[in-house]
């Protein structure tokens, strides 16, 4: 027998999209420390700092650098692109030549056939 009082599936499934929408909309911010250390000796420190929000949010209280990244958004600056341009039109230009005077194939020197005649001994 079912227990209808138990929740149905539907629901913790809408109970989760209710969270996510809350969290994407209000933001959640995450902080903290860790330490490690040794008789007293601190050997190392983590800090750990987490922001879950929605793009939109993050830009509203000024977070948006990936913008800015040029790892996250290359091209941006448009800085070095021009000379990624020189490199490509270089090295296309070396493929065409490579490639437009095939060299013949090598292929390995051959012995004779022919069987060899005894050194002279005497001599």
């Amino acid at each position: 027998m079912k227990d209808l009082t138990a929740p149905t599936n539907s629901h913790r499934v809408s109970g989760l999209v209710d969270v996510l929408d809350r969290v994407l909309d209000k933001g959640l911010a995450v902080a903290g420390d860790i330490k490690v250390s040794l008789a007293e000796v601190e050997l190392l420190t983590i800090r750990i700092r987490l922001i879950i929000c929605s793009i939109d949010k993050a830009q509203e209280i000024g977070l948006d650098w990936w913008k800015y990244d040029r790892h996250l958004s290359p091209g941006r600056d448009g800085s070095n692109s021009e000379e990624l341009r020189k490199q490509v039109k270089e090295l296309e230009r070396k493929v065409a030549l490579l490639t437009a005077s095939p060299a013949p194939p090598r292929t390995p020197a051959r012995r004779s056939s022919r069987s060899r005649r005894p050194k002279d001994a005497g001599g």
